[in-house]
Order: structure tokens, then sequence, then C-alpha cells
């Protein structure tokens, strides 16, 4: 699930379902099998319960290609998660599904409470709108530790957007669009600082002659007493 503060990995089984990316198996954990997880999941309670079997994505050249994996108990240890899977019982077993990716079937119709936050199947496609015009289409989400990055597609090539409030102040599924305020530079390369425009030297030179001049115009006010500064008193407390 996606929240602005979302995998484009979807494969169709049938009209209302997909298979959606949950998870990531990343390293061995202690001798007993136990491999931990990076999460794609906003609802780990709920997508990673005992029982629960997930479809492997992993080389070809992988004993576990085609295979599925059932999950026998998910523990936290430090923060993080770690999976006990069956078929999974020492540290050997558990180094071969090292980086394979887990996926649940999904139902498409399956919709959200949550505020700001979307299933990933319904972001991507979706046009890509900055002041009022389309300058893109959202074609992929990458989960990362810090924040989500959208693929934004546009005529000149690929733009990574950070999924934050900031930049993606609305999403309208219904509608089919999202809405970006990027920060300068994010769509289009910035002037460098030493790209003067033509005549720009003779501007400065002139304001510094003119500069220089007035230095030398003798002051008409010269000798005549100022009157004493006067400074605004403070407020009674």
């Amino acid at each position: 699930m996606a929240s602005a503060s979302v995998s484009t990995w979807l494969i169709p089984i049938s009209k209302n379902e997909t298979q959606l990316r949950v998870g990531r198996l990343t390293k061995a954990h202690g001798l007993k099998g136990a491999i931990k997880l990076e999460l794609f999941t906003d609802d780990p309670g709920r997508r990673f319960v005992p029982g629960a079997v997930f479809t492997l994505q992993v080389p070809t050249t992988s004993p576990w290609h085609g295979k599925t994996l059932e999950l026998a108990e998910l523990r936290w240890y430090n923060g993080h998660a770690v999976g006990f899977f069956v078929g999974v019982p020492d540290r050997d077993a558990a180094e071969s599904l090292a980086k394979a990716i887990l996926w649940i079937d999904h139902d498409l119709t399956e919709t959200t409470d949550e505020e700001d936050a979307w299933f990933d199947h319904q972001l991507v496609g979706l046009a890509v709108m900055r002041d009022g015009v389309r300058i893109g289409t959202m074609t992929q989400i990458d989960h990362l530790p810090a924040q989500d990055l959208l693929h934004v597609s546009t005529i000149t090539g690929e733009v990574l957007v950070p999924f934050v409030k900031a930049i993606v102040p609305s999403v309208d599924v219904a509608s089919g669009f999202l809405t970006i305020t990027p920060p300068p530079g994010l769509f289009e390369e910035l002037p460098a600082a030493d790209d003067a425009e033509p005549g720009d030297a003779e501007s400065e030179a002139a304001e510094s002659e003119a500069a220089t001049a007035d230095d030398t115009v003798p002051d008409a006010s010269a000798g005549v007493p100022s009157a004493p500064a006067v400074t605004e008193a403070p407020a009674a407390s």
C-alpha cells in the first residue's frame, strides 16, 4: 500500500485479482531458518499471519523457482521483521532464499479507509498534472526506507518524484490524475550560476561607474548639523 508522507509489479490473475508485492527476504537470521524481511505493506499484522502463502519471485536458476512459501511465524527483533517459514529448517535453506520477493493474491476491488493511502495499482497509470497541465504519466513506484519514489514518464525522459505531501499535494484516483508542485530543477535543468546573459558585464560596469560618480558629487548638506536621531520608545509593560 502507498501513502504520501507505494510497487508497480502486479501480475494479473483474473478480472478482479492480481499479485501484490508485500515483502522481500533479505538475509538469514540465526541458525534455525529464520529470515529477515523488508516489508512493503502498511498492514503486516494482516498480510503476515501464520498460514499465509506467498508466491516467490526468484531467478529461474533458484531451487525455489515456481514454488510458494508458507509463513509459520513472524517475530520482531530490534524493530526488524523476521520470518519463519515452513520447509526452511536451517540457515543454509534460509540463505538460498535471500533477495526473494514475496507476492500475495490481491482483490482489485478492495479499498482502504486510511486517509492519504492507496494500493499501488491505483496509482500506476495516473496522469501527472502541474499547474493544470499534464506533464507525464505515473509508471512505477519504488518503496524505499525513507520514502516512496514515483516514476513519472515525460517527453524528455523519466523523473523520480518523492511521494511526500509537499510535492504531491493531491491524488484523485477517481478522476485519473495526481497533482505535483515540484521544487525548481526537478523537471528542468537550472541555469548555471556563471551563465551570464549578453550585456550583463556591460550593465555591471555602467552601474559601477555611476556609483563612483555619485561618490565624487559634493553633498549639498555638508556642514549642516543633522537632527538628533529619534528612536521609538519601548511600549510600557
